[in-house]
């Protein structure tokens, strides 16, 4: 199997770790009540931590689709290297790292991790460019 969906793979774990992150850190803050009823009422504001954390989530959900593509896109069109593997692999390592980052609130280290996120796809993207 391609390394690149294996990659993927992990990716989806580390999905689910941004939406358990960001639900427990609402949870704790709105209380068990808030998190299994509807979610109609009108909340205060997220705390620094849980809206640290919803934010790094939908950051996360937002290059997602592109790293999807950029990772599948490699293995269909058959142009998987060791460079879309070494990508795709340094995309997901600041990832992960940006996750931590992001809730300890250290903004221009995250800032940093997240260029590095996209240098990683871009080398995993370059190949299906056809240049």
């Amino acid at each position: 199997m391609p390394i690149e969906l294996t990659i993927l793979a992990w990716a989806m774990i580390l999905l689910m770790a941004h939406v358990f992150a960001a639900a427990h850190a609402k949870t704790r803050q709105y209380g068990a009540h808030w998190n299994m009823g509807a979610r109609d009422e009108s909340l205060p504001p997220l705390n620094a931590l849980a809206g640290r954390l919803t934010r790094a989530q939908a950051n996360f959900q937002e290059t997602l689709p592109i790293a999807i593509v950029a990772l599948i896109g490699v293995v269909v069109a058959g142009r998987t290297s060791d460079m879309t593997a070494l990508g795709g692999w340094i995309w997901i390592g600041a990832r992960i790292a940006y996750l931590p980052i992001y809730a300890l609130g250290i903004p221009m280290v995250r800032t940093l991790i997240f260029m590095i996120s996209l240098i990683g796809l871009g080398m995993v993207l370059w190949p299906l460019l056809g240049l």
